[in-house]
């Protein structure tokens, strides 16, 4: 148990930050190569991947819940995250499987969820995390961290609908 909603949070931001790791290892991992296919496609430099952390979620039920429990986080830690889910018969798997992985950072750059696009255009096209005890939907913006001092020196801001559109604006030279 947890002696604060603070500690609970920071608990929290440490597997999602983990979480983002592990996505990171297995793009540049051999099963991440359809991943790295798309990324090649969309003509995203290494650069603007690293930049955004992005990642691959294995096409595998429970890769991540599993690697998350051996670096001790417990189930219901990884379901207050958004990152797994427990089905209708008890058993705990993961919420994204074979999907490119965006880390949502709040301005301070803590990872507190993620959004998570197909590469072979079945529906829906994005799966988010819903809210959790460190993120509402609604209240952060994708991108925001990285374009905070551009938004500093400027003062304006663009707004577009997807995330590979923040990304690729970016990529341009859009808040540089």
């Amino acid at each position: 148990a947890y002696h604060s909603q603070y500690q609970k949070q920071e608990r929290l931001w440490a597997l999602c930050k983990d979480a983002a790791r592990f996505f990171r290892q297995q793009l540049f991992s051999p099963v991440g190569k359809p991943a790295q296919a798309y990324i090649q496609k969309r003509a995203l430099s290494m650069d603007t991947v690293k930049r955004f952390g992005l990642g691959f979620s294995p096409d595998a039920w429970a890769t991540l819940t599993d690697t998350m429990k051996e670096k001790g986080y417990r189930l219901d830690e990884l379901i207050d995250a958004g990152l797994s889910i427990r089905g209708k018969n008890g058993g705990v798997y993961d919420r994204f499987r074979n999907r490119l992985m965006f880390p949502i950072r709040n301005i301070r750059g803590q990872v507190i969820a993620f959004s998570a696009r197909t590469m072979i255009g079945e529906e829906p096209k994005y799966i988010n995390t819903g809210d959790t005890p460190i993120f509402t939907k609604g209240s952060e913006v994708f991108g925001l961290y990285e374009a905070r001092k551009s938004i500093q020196d400027k003062k304006r801001v663009i707004v577009v609908e997807g995330q590979m559109d923040v990304i690729q604006l970016s990529q341009a030279g859009f808040g540089e």
